[in-house]
């Protein structure tokens, strides 16, 4: 009887410990961010401090990244299973490898214009795009301002320039001494970052590409087709809760600072305030933003972009709209409405 009994509880508690490893168990998620731990990344490193991804039923892993063509690249080789880049990025892999056997597809857009911008001092003469005519710019040859700089040109009439090619933490240096006459950059980093190298805000021009002709999309969050295969609901559970936290930093996004000061510990936190204040507002709920809904692309918009990016950058097939994006992994409508009351 005894052994009965002994042989009972021990089923027992071998049941009850298999019961709580299927109600707990989490699907894996390793995702890596187009850049270090800045202002933006708190939009994603919300959910994480706060539990979303985890209720979602996602045990998710963000990593921060040094450029999206590293990221896209990562996510192509199985690296990771999600991440968040530049859709001419995401195109132009698609376009130049169409034989990869995973290419990633974007699945919810975030930055609805592209943050790419120019940059000058205004002792420079520098004002308008055709003052651009014959000057020395300045980038790294990786950079998304430069990569889609020809769509600009065109747009706006612009001839030949120089381009001076150097590592990224270079770029506004050489703007400040005089190296070059402009640099081509995502606003909201290279603006601060001129800044902090001593030059005045007042004293900094600023050509946004998307006021500016250029009505390209920004970056948006990709997944691997066999993540799309295989777990289609892990996709959309992670898109929801994305959605609820960059909801919430939005709506307050000082506060969300502290998200990143918890994974980079020497983060200047005013700074940061800052940069994600001025990403919000610039790229993220952005007028067309409004206009298009949160997460979402309007088929005509994108498939000027993948003609566009399929000239500018010279890829060696054309760009496939159908394959570089989906909608059908979007949560809800409901749950997509989370751009802030627009300010009057």
């Amino acid at each position: 009887m005894y052994l009965i009994a002994k042989f009972l509880r021990a089923s027992l508690v071998a049941g009850l410990a298999t019961s709580s490893f299927f109600s707990f168990a989490q699907t894996p998620i390793k995702f890596q961010l187009d850049w270090r731990f800045e202002g933006p990344a708190a939009l994603f490193l919300a959910s994480a401090s706060k539990g979303y991804y985890k209720d979602a039923g996602l045990n998710v892993q963000i990593d921060a990244g040094n450029g999206s063509g590293g990221t896209v690249t990562r996510v192509a080789s199985g690296s990771y299973d999600m991440g968040f880049a530049d859709m001419a990025a995401l195109m132009e892999f698609h376009a130049n490898n169409p034989d990869a056997p995973n290419k990633p597809i974007g699945v919810m857009m975030v930055y609805n214009n592209t943050p790419a911008a120019v940059m000058a001092l205004k002792k420079s003469g520098i004002t308008k795009p055709t003052d651009l005519n014959g000057k020395k710019l300045g980038a790294p040859g990786f950079d998304a301002g430069r990569r889609a700089f020809p769509i600009f040109a065109k747009a706006n009439n612009v001839g030949n320039v120089q381009w001076v090619s150097m590592d990224p933490p270079l770029r506004e240096t050489m703007l400040a001494r005089g190296d070059v006459d402009a640099i081509t950059g995502f606003s909201f980093t290279s603006i601060l970052n001129l800044e902090a190298r001593g030059v005045k805000s007042q004293d900094i021009v600023t050509l946004p590409y998307a006021e500016n002709g250029v009505k390209l999309y920004g970056n948006v969050i990709i997944a691997s087709p066999k993540l799309i295969k295989e777990n289609p609901k892990a996709v959309t559970a992670f898109l929801s809760a994305f959605a609820k936290g960059a909801k919430e930093v939005m709506s307050s996004p000082d506060p969300a600072v502290a998200y990143l000061k918890e994974r980079d510990g020497i983060i200047n936190v005013e700074l940061e305030k800052r940069r994600l204040r001025l990403a919000i507002d610039a790229v993220v709920a952005s007028p067309d933003a409004y206009k298009e809904g949160f997460g979402q692309v309007v088929p005509g918009r994108i498939a000027m972009m993948a003609s566009q990016v399929s000239d500018a950058f010279n890829t060696k097939t054309r760009v496939n709209v159908n394959d570089v994006w989906t909608d059908k992994l979007l949560p809800s409508k409901a749950e997509l409405n989370i751009l802030p009351a627009r300010k009057k």
